[in-house]
């Protein structure tokens, strides 16, 4: 689930999504905004729209590779302002 397999392609593997998540996060978002906005770019590019516990399961592994820090109800990416 975390990486992919030979049944588990990339945009369904939580490493995937999260690469996806951390390209949005180009400043602090809520994360109602952020999973509106992933929801969005991944309609348009036609890929598989995963659910919103798949969404918070790849928050909670960013959160743990010190990807992200949520502060004051924002999520921003680690090391950004």
């Amino acid at each position: 689930m975390i990486l992919p397999s030979k049944h588990l392609k990339t945009d369904r593997a939580l490493i995937g999504i999260g690469g996806e998540v951390l390209q949005l996060l180009d400043q602090s978002k809520t994360v109602s905004r952020l999973w509106e906005e992933f929801r969005e770019t991944r309609s348009k590019q036609g890929k598989h729209v995963i659910g919103f516990d798949r969404f918070v399961l790849t928050l909670d592994m960013l959160y743990l590779f010190e990807a992200i820090d949520f502060d004051r109800g924002r999520i921003l990416r680690r090391g950004a302002s």
